[in-house]
């Protein structure tokens, strides 16, 4: 009869019929395909409307200087976007590379690709799973299946093994039934693929902004055109108005600026060890207003630990330190002094129980004299025992440790492991398992046991995973021990505790008010502990399980949305139910970060405004479908990003405030002309110069403005909100206005003078120039002074103001360019008159913020009251 595996033979043609064991990757996006989707974009198809314009008028000069504004923002994205495809593309290091099968009735290594239907698996303890398998046979053999369900504790298999779960305890043989695509993997993966996911909220922003921009410009040019139609103009003149006021209108430097925005926050992040993938989404995050985040691996370490030791006696101790770090220390409750195993015989004893009872295997790299890398193998559980031996300073070394004699691996139906062992010439037995199957193996008083199991109900409800530990002599043959009479050493609870930094990192989002809720496959009364700790609730009422919202769901569609509206704790959530939750927050309106590591992630991650993935314990699925990547898998470093993201889009609003006030002011300069009937006052390919050459410095050097100090305490932006709201729309017409009027003021006046035309132009060009310096300064804060700022924060911008003066005036010295641009040079004492003009913009705009201050304080203080009473 044959035995169990595949010839080489069949299984090349299963390879042939099935397809390579892997999950269909989206491909990657070549540095051709970047570029051409960096033209992707409203504002980008009004800017190559007008440089269409331009060709069919003949204005060839404005033509170039368009070209160039969308080449510059294509290869500023294009390089940013690769670079970060390629961080992403390192960071894929979870596949499985080898899995030992039967192959032609042997034992063999092949590649985990090259698996099909049929094969016959070999898995043993520290083994990733690389397909899913029917288990034949098995011995004590545990998986951790975080990657899929979320729940953080290694279970019993005995049926089925799923591909991308890793086996923490014991053996098993099986027969692969699945690969690739068909995987429990590849079928959560598929959710990934279904559908799209949401719009940027920048884009969504920009898209309505480019709208108006549009609407607006159209209407006001067809007014103009009608009126000077009306008045008899000559059509070509009319048409070199027409193409001045449509590039007056267009913010041409925008899209470059905004990319060196969003390419400035990206490096920021990535000092902040988050991965930006995508580039928009350095925005996203800062415009999120609700962050659901997975527990396992996100919130928490995902590596059990002890935190309490209760001895019979009545004593506890303190254990500090989380996960597989042996830096912690023992404390007794109540006494600040750290203990030490030695100097207390009960302690020593207890933990020496967890050490001998045990088959996992933990190194510290460190000792060696090789780094800080922990080596570990084996349950959980049973490493969380050993990192306690380091903390008490036990003698960890297997070889110096009192001999085995013999070893009870954990059985699910003895819940319990234990091991003999030869101490000081008599045989010891070291047992550790359920409390209530200790009790039995133990001599305890009524009031003992009472006292024992009281305190085990009280670790349980603050969401501990409690074991017992006992030992004793072995008076009996070894091969059928007596589990009876022995002495119960006392109870460890332990815990898959909180990273350090996620308490202060969720009250900080709260202080932003951003809404943080908890998303776990695990145990409500465990979720209810730690959301405690987080203050998302207070009692078991805050926790929705997957039952209740499925239950929702049956009965219509807002009760389901009134559910998650109501609460922040959601135990139990099946992988669908997660993507389920995203979709039913951004229906209500919430701009939503999802933050996960895991397979069973990686389809809210898809759907949300932001998907944010663990670059180090995450998934390869959970980071393919992200759009950051935490190297560091920190939550809190999700609170630089969101820092960051709000001075990147503070920032984008400087800029925006600064084209837009600009251009208007330009806008007003010729409708102010064309009312009092007088010539063009600047010509298009002069408009296009202060645009994109002497402003577009100033754009990008705003962009590289720091933030102001105050981006944490601002409430997140309503996803209603547009890019104008009233204080932004206050200041653009109040400096708009003030330049417009000036502008229009000073042209008419040189023109009264009897000077010429090109004269006019000359100096009205050159206070446009200077004004565009000085609103520069004005676009630093919208509400700030000037006189607050530290004005060498941003050295570039100062730098940036010097240069685009000095381009004007080297231009105006130029033969060739100074006569395209129809400038010549002027004298000091005109430049001076000119700058004091421009310098006005600084108290006009002063004079606003100082107001806006003093209306809007009541209204600060009375939201600061607020969240304090929150």
């Amino acid at each position: 009869m044959a035995g169990p595996g595949l010839s080489s033979q069949v299984a090349a043609e299963r390879l042939e019929q099935h397809g390579p064991n892997c999950l269909p990757k989206p491909a990657r996006l070549s540095f051709v395909r970047l570029f051409i989707l960096q033209f992707k974009s409203a504002f980008i198809y009004v800017l190559l409307a007008a440089f269409i314009a331009c060709l069919l008028l003949g204005q060839f000069l404005n033509a170039i200087f368009i070209f160039a504004v969308l080449l510059l923002n294509a290869i500023i994205g294009t390089v940013q976007e690769y670079s970060a495809q390629q961080a992403a593309d390192a960071l894929s290091k979870m596949v499985p590379s080898q899995t030992k099968v039967i192959r032609d009735g042997h034992p063999k290594l092949v590649d985990s690709m090259s698996l099909v239907p049929g094969d016959y698996i070999l898995l043993t303890n520290g083994d990733r799973i690389g397909a899913d398998i029917k288990i034949e046979k098995h011995n004590q053999f545990k998986v951790d299946e975080s990657a899929l369900t979320g729940e953080s504790l290694a279970v019993n298999k005995t049926d089925l093994a799923f591909a991308g779960t890793l086996v923490t305890h014991g053996r098993a043989e099986g027969e692969v039934v699945a690969t690739g695509a068909r995987t429990q993997i590849g079928q959560i993966a598929a959710l990934v693929r279904q559908g799209g996911s949401a719009k940027p909220p920048l884009m969504q922003r920009i898209e309505r902004f480019t709208l108006i921009i549009a609407i607006a410009t159209l209407v006001i040019i067809a007014l103009i055109f009608g009126l000077t139609l009306l008045r008899g103009a000559d059509l070509s003149q009319v048409f070199l108005l027409g193409v001045a006021l449509a590039v007056s209108a267009i913010p041409e430097g925008l899209p470059a600026a905004i990319t060196v925005a969003l390419a400035i926050g990206m490096k920021r992040m990535s000092q902040a060890n988050v991965i930006v993938r995508k580039l928009v989404a350095v925005e996203s995050l800062g415009s999120c207003t609700y962050i659901a985040s997975d527990k396992t691996g996100t919130l928490t370490v995902n590596e059990m630990t002890i935190s309490q030791i209760s001895l019979l006696s009545g004593e506890r101790y303190h254990v500090s330190g989380t996960g597989l770090s042996p830096t912690g220390l023992v404390h007794k409750h109540g006494h600040g002094v750290p203990v030490s195993a030695g100097r207390d015989p009960q302690l020593h004893r207890l933990a020496l129980t967890g050490v001998l009872a045990n088959e996992a295997h933990l190194i510290f790299e460190a000792e060696q004299g090789h780094g800080d890398q922990i080596h570990a193998d084996g349950d959980g559980v049973d490493l969380a025992f050993l990192t306690l031996g380091y903390k008490l300073n036990l003698e960890m070394d297997k070889t110096k440790q009192p001999p085995q004699e013999r070893l009870f691996a954990y059985e699910s139906e003895n819940q319990f492991s234990a091991s003999i062992n030869l101490i000081e010439g008599r045989s010891v037995i070291s047992v550790k398992g359920a409390v209530e199957k200790l009790l039995t193996m133990c001599q305890l008083d009524e009031q003992q046991t009472q006292a024992v199991l009281d305190e085990t109900h009280w670790l349980a409800r603050h969401g501990y995973r409690v074991l017992a530990l006992a030992s004793g002599e072995v008076n009996d043959s070894l091969l059928e021990p007596d589990f009876l009479g022995l002495d119960f050493l006392g109870l460890v609870a332990m815990s898959d505790p909180l990273r350090e930094d996620a308490i202060e990192a969720v009250a900080l989002c709260q202080q932003a008010q951003i809404k943080v809720a908890m998303i776990t496959g695990d145990h409500p009364v465990t979720a209810l502990a730690l959301a405690r700790q987080l203050k998302l609730a207070k009692d078991s009422d805050a926790v929705i399980t997957g039952e209740q919202l499925t239950n929702a769901q049956q009965q219509s569609v807002t009760d389901f949305d009134r559910l998650i509206a109501s609460h922040r704790v959601f135990a139990r959530v099946q992988p669908r139910q997660k993507m389920e939750i995203t979709e039913s927050l951004i229906r209500q309106g919430e701009f939503v970060a999802m933050t996960g590591d895991g397979v069973n992630d990686a389809p809210a991650l898809k759907h949300a405004h932001v998907g944010i993935a663990m670059g180090r314990k995450g998934t390869d699925v959970a980071r393919e479908s992200a759009d950051l990547v935490l190297t560091d898998d920190r939550f809190s470093s999700i609170v630089k990003g969101i820092i960051e993201g709000r001075i990147v889009y503070n920032n984008i609003r400087k800029v925006i405030y600064l084209l837009i006030s600009t251009g208007a002011a330009e806008l007003l300069l010729f409708i102010l002309s064309v009312l009092f009937a007088q010539p063009i006052p600047l010509f298009p390919l002069q408009i296009l110069w202060l645009n994109l050459v002497t402003n577009g410095v100033q754009d990008v050097a705003l962009a590289f403005e720091p933030g102001e100090g105050h981006e944490i305490d601002q409430p997140p932006r309503k996803p209603s909100e547009p890019i104008f709201d009233r204080l932004m729309l206050e200041r653009l017409i109040v400096s708009a206005l003030w330049m417009g009027i000036m502008a229009f003021g000073l042209f008419s006046l040189v023109l009264a003078m009897g000077n010429s035309e090109n004269d006019a132009r000359n100096l009205t060009l050159m206070l446009m120039v200077l004004f565009e310096n000085v609103h520069a300064l004005n676009s630093r804060s919208e509400r700030n002074s000037l006189l607050r700022m530290p004005m060498l924060s941003n050295p570039l911008l100062l730098f940036g103001i010097v240069l685009a003066q000095g381009i004007h005036i080297g231009a105006s010295y130029t033969p060739g360019l100074s006569q395209a641009l129809g400038i010549s040079p002027i004298g000091l004492g005109q430049w001076l008159i000119l700058l004091s003009a421009a310098s006005t913009l600084l108290f006009i705009d002063e004079y606003h913020k100082r107001l806006w201050r003093q209306q809007h304080r009541p209204k600060v203080r009375q939201a600061t009251a607020d969240r304090q009473l929150e």
